[in-house]
C-alpha cells in the first residue's frame, strides 16, 4: 500500500488520528520489507512524530537458534557443513527452512543457489528492488565495492569514482536500515573517545555470496550448464569463507560476549577496529575489539583447515602494535572453525578460545573441530 500509493501516508495519518486511536485496545502494526520507505515516510516524517510507539528490526537468527534445523531426523550433522551453509544463507528462516539435512553443504549450495528456478537465484533482485526505491544501480554498486571487506566512505567513493557527499552518505544510510550494510565507529582505544572514522561492511551473509558467485553466472545457472563438483573449485571460496565467518560472528555478538564472561558487564564498545600507521606507530587491524572501562578484549577471528599456534604469534604481533590508555588490560580470544591444534590452549596465551561447535550449541567432536 505504502509503495504504491503516494498518498497513503497521509491516508493512513487521518486514519490514525480520527478513527484508530480512538480504540483504546487496538495495536497497530506496520511492517514490511521496504525498510527504506518506512524509515523516511513513517518514522522520520514529521507528520507522525510521537506516534510510534516500538521500532523494531528483526534481526536474522543467532547460529545456535540456526543449527535447530539441521536437527530434523537421526542426521548429525557437523559444524563445518553448517557453517558453511550459513556462510551463504545467515540467520534467515526462510532460507534455512529448505535445507535438508541429509544432504552435504556442497548440495544443499548447489540446490539452493546454482540450479535453475532455485530459491536463491533470484532471491536478491526481489529483496533489493522491495527494499530500495530508488537509485538501485548506484546502491549495487556500493554493495559490489564493500563485497571484499569494510570501507569508509571516502574509500567507497574513490572505488566508485564519486564525491563523498551527502547524496553518498545518504545511500550508505539507506542500505544500512534495509540490512545490507552495517556501520561500525566504536571506541579509540588509545584515547578512549568515540573514534571519527566511520566504516561499512556487507552485514547480510547472502548478498556476498550471491554478488561473488551468483550474479556473474546467473546465465549460465539458468540454462542448466553451470556445473561443478565441489564449492572449493570456485574462484576465491577459501577467502570468501573467511569474510563471511566473520560477519556471522559480527551478528552473533551477543553470544560472543556470553561466552567471553562479559553477559554482566557494561561494554562500551564492540566492533572491528583498524589502527592507521603513523610516524610514532605501526597499523594494526583487530577483527572485534570489545571494550570494556578497564579491559580491551583482541578477538581474533579464524576459519581454516587447520589452526596451528602460528595463530598465536599472528595475534601478538597485532596486540604489540595496538595503542591502549594506560591502565587497561589486553586480553586476546581466539574464535575459529578448524582443527585446532593441541598446542594453542596448552600456550596459554588466548584468555579465552571460543569454537564455532559452542555457538552452535553442539559439542567439538561433531564437526571435525577437535584439538589435534
Amino acid at each position: 500500500m505504502g509503495k504504491y500509493d503516494v498518498a497513503f501516508p497521509g491516508e493512513l495519518k487521518y486514519a490514525w488520528d480520527n478513527r484508530f486511536s480512538k480504540c483504546p485496545k487496538l495495536i497497530m502494526v506496520l511492517c514490511g520489507s521496504v525498510s527504506s520507505w518506512i524509515d523516511k515516510k513513517i518514522l522520520k516524517s514529521k507528520g507522525f512524530v510521537g506516534r510510534p510507539s516500538l521500532n523494531l528490526l528483526v534481526p536474522e537468527l543467532s547460529m545456535r537458534e540456526c543449527a535447530a534445523f539441521w536437527k530434523r531426523g537421526g542426521c548429525r550433522v557437523s559444524c563445518t557443513d553448517m557453517i558453511d551453509v550459513m556462510s551463504v544463507t545467515g540467520g534467515v528462516p526462510k532460507y534455512l527452512e529448505n535445507i535438508d539435512p541429509a544432504m552435504s553443504a556442497d548440495e544443499n549450495v548447489k540446490r539452493l543457489c546454482f540450479t535453475a528456478g532455485a530459491l536463491l537465484v533470484d532471491e536478491f533482485d526481489e529483496i533489493f528492488n522491495d527494499a530500495l526505491d530508488v537509485n538501485l544501480g548506484l546502491k549495487k554498486r556500493i554493495l559490489v565495492a564493500l563485497g571484499e571487506g569494510m570501507k569508509t566512505p571516502t574509500e567507497v567513493a574513490e572505488a566508485l569514482g564519486l564525491e563523498n557527499n551527502g547524496h553518498l552518505s545518504s545511500w550508505l544510510a539507506e542500505l544500512e536500515t534495509a540490512g545490507f550494510v552495517a556501520k561500525d565507529t566504536g571506541l579509540n582505544p588509545g584515547t578512549g573517545k568515540r573514534s571519527n572514522v566511520v566504516r561499512y561492511r556487507i552485514s547480510d551473509n547472502y548478498t556476498r555470496f550471491y554478488l561473488r558467485f551468483i550474479e556473474p553466472n546467473r546465465d549460465l545457472i539458468k540454462r542448466g550448464t553451470f556445473t561443478f563438483v565441489s564449492l572449493e573449485q570456485l574462484p576465491g571460496w577459501k577467502t570468501m569463507l573467511g569474510l563471511q565467518f566473520e560477519c556471522l560472528i559480527y551478528n552473533n555478538l551477543r553470544d560472543i560476549v556470553r561466552c567471553i564472561g562479559l553477559d554482566q558487564t557494561l561494554i562500551l564498545s564492540a566492533a572491528p577496529y583498524v589502527q592507521n600507521p603513523t610516524t610514532r606507530s605501526a597499523g594494526c587491524q583487530i577483527d572485534l575489539l570489545v571494550q570494556t572501562r578497564r579491559m580491551l578484549y583482541v578477538v581474533e577471528i579464524k576459519r581454516r583447515e587447520s589452526v596451528g599456534e602460528w595463530v598465536v604469534a599472528e595475534v601478538e604481533e597485532k596486540v604489540s602494535k595496538l595503542k591502549a590508555m594506560h591502565g587497561v588490560s589486553v586480553i586476546p580470544v581466539l574464535v575459529y572453525d578448524g582443527h585446532l591444534s593441541k598446542r594453542v590452549p596448552a600456550d596459554g596465551y588466548f584468555g579465552r578460545i571460543i569454537s564455532a561447535c559452542e555457538l552452535l550449541g553442539l559439542p567439538n567432536y561433531c564437526s571435525g573441530n577437535e584439538m589435534s
